[in-house]
Protein backbone atom coordinates (compact mmCIF):
# COMPACT_ATOMS: atom_id res chain seq x y z
CA UNK A 1 0.00 0.00 0.00
CA UNK A 2 1.29 2.95 -1.41
CA UNK A 3 0.85 6.07 0.79
CA UNK A 4 -1.20 8.47 -1.25
CA UNK A 5 -1.89 12.22 -0.87
CA UNK A 6 -5.09 12.56 -1.98
CA UNK A 7 -8.78 13.46 -0.60
CA UNK A 8 -10.35 10.16 -1.12
CA UNK A 9 -12.79 9.38 1.56
CA UNK A 10 -12.75 12.99 2.68
CA UNK A 11 -15.85 14.31 3.70
CA UNK A 12 -17.03 17.33 1.90
CA UNK A 13 -15.44 19.77 4.14
CA UNK A 14 -12.09 17.92 3.63
CA UNK A 15 -12.52 16.44 7.03
CA UNK A 16 -10.68 13.16 7.81
CA UNK A 17 -13.16 10.38 9.19
CA UNK A 18 -12.42 9.57 12.60
CA UNK A 19 -11.03 6.46 12.76
CA UNK A 20 -9.07 8.08 10.20
CA UNK A 21 -7.55 10.79 12.70
CA UNK A 22 -6.94 7.95 15.11
CA UNK A 23 -4.81 6.03 13.35
CA UNK A 24 -2.93 9.03 12.33
CA UNK A 25 -2.53 10.14 15.78
CA UNK A 26 -0.80 6.73 16.95
CA UNK A 27 1.55 6.88 13.98
CA UNK A 28 2.40 10.42 14.76
CA UNK A 29 3.06 9.19 18.15
CA UNK A 30 5.71 6.44 17.22
CA UNK A 31 9.35 7.91 17.95
CA UNK A 32 11.92 8.00 15.35
CA UNK A 33 13.54 4.27 15.01
CA UNK A 34 10.72 2.91 16.17
CA UNK A 35 7.59 0.63 15.08
CA UNK A 36 3.92 -0.39 15.23
CA UNK A 37 2.16 -2.58 13.02
CA UNK A 38 -0.94 -2.34 11.49
CA UNK A 39 -2.40 -4.91 14.00
CA UNK A 40 -1.01 -2.97 17.35
CA UNK A 41 -2.66 0.16 16.08
CA UNK A 42 -5.69 -1.73 15.75
CA UNK A 43 -5.96 -3.06 18.63
CA UNK A 44 -4.52 -0.41 20.68
CA UNK A 45 -7.47 2.01 19.41
CA UNK A 46 -9.82 -1.29 19.89
CA UNK A 47 -11.60 -1.07 16.74
CA UNK A 48 -11.06 -2.10 13.11
CA UNK A 49 -7.97 -4.68 12.26
CA UNK A 50 -4.63 -4.32 10.26
CA UNK A 51 -6.60 -4.12 6.93
CA UNK A 52 -8.52 -1.21 8.25
CA UNK A 53 -5.78 0.79 9.21
CA UNK A 54 -4.04 -0.40 6.05
CA UNK A 55 -6.31 1.26 4.02
CA UNK A 56 -5.96 4.49 5.98
CA UNK A 57 -2.48 4.55 5.86
CA UNK A 58 -3.14 4.13 2.08
CA UNK A 59 -5.29 6.65 2.19
CA UNK A 60 -3.97 9.55 4.39
CA UNK A 61 -0.38 8.31 5.70
CA UNK A 62 1.55 10.34 3.54
CA UNK A 63 1.20 12.97 5.79
CA UNK A 64 2.69 11.31 8.63
CA UNK A 65 6.04 9.25 9.35
CA UNK A 66 3.97 6.24 7.11
CA UNK A 67 7.50 3.68 7.41
CA UNK A 68 6.94 3.06 11.31
CA UNK A 69 3.57 1.97 10.59
CA UNK A 70 4.92 -2.13 9.25
CA UNK A 71 3.53 -5.29 8.58
CA UNK A 72 3.90 -8.01 11.71
CA UNK A 73 6.79 -9.92 9.79
CA UNK A 74 9.09 -6.85 9.45
CA UNK A 75 9.26 -6.81 5.42
CA UNK A 76 9.33 -3.77 4.02
CA UNK A 77 6.40 -2.00 2.18
CA UNK A 78 6.59 -3.19 -1.48
CA UNK A 79 6.96 -0.59 -3.52
CA UNK A 80 8.39 2.11 -0.97
CA UNK A 81 11.26 -0.33 0.04
CA UNK A 82 14.14 2.28 -0.97
CA UNK A 83 12.39 5.30 0.67
CA UNK A 84 11.30 3.54 3.37
CA UNK A 85 14.69 2.17 4.02
CA UNK A 86 16.37 4.99 4.03
CA UNK A 87 14.19 6.55 6.86
CA UNK A 88 15.23 3.66 8.65
CA UNK A 89 18.83 3.84 7.87
CA UNK A 90 18.29 7.50 9.21
CA UNK A 91 16.59 7.14 12.32
CA UNK A 92 18.29 4.10 13.32
CA UNK A 93 15.50 1.78 13.04
CA UNK A 94 17.27 -1.88 13.80
CA UNK A 95 17.03 -3.98 11.08
CA UNK A 96 17.48 -7.57 10.01
CA UNK A 97 19.57 -9.20 6.83
CA UNK A 98 17.10 -11.73 4.89
CA UNK A 99 18.15 -15.15 4.51
CA UNK A 100 18.25 -17.17 1.29
CA UNK A 101 19.85 -17.30 -1.70
CA UNK A 102 16.52 -17.29 -3.67
CA UNK A 103 15.67 -13.87 -1.69
CA UNK A 104 17.05 -10.39 -2.48
CA UNK A 105 18.85 -8.52 0.07
CA UNK A 106 16.90 -6.08 1.21
CA UNK A 107 16.73 -6.10 5.01
CA UNK A 108 13.58 -6.56 7.39
CA UNK A 109 12.54 -4.78 10.62
CA UNK A 110 14.29 -6.36 13.58
CA UNK A 111 10.19 -6.49 15.04
CA UNK A 112 11.77 -7.72 18.70
CA UNK A 113 13.92 -4.67 18.92
CA UNK A 114 12.23 -2.07 16.88
CA UNK A 115 8.27 -2.18 18.61
CA UNK A 116 7.01 0.49 20.18
CA UNK A 117 5.56 -0.39 23.34
CA UNK A 118 5.69 3.47 24.28
CA UNK A 119 2.32 5.45 25.23
CA UNK A 120 0.53 7.00 22.85
CA UNK A 121 -1.40 9.74 24.80
CA UNK A 122 2.40 10.73 26.83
Amino acid sequence: MVPMHGSEGRGSAGELPAYAEQVLEVAEAIPAGRVLTYGDIAEWLGEGGPRQVGRVMALYGGAVAWWRVVRADGVLLAGSEREALAAYRAEGTPLRLRTGAAEEHTPRIDMRSARWEGDVQG
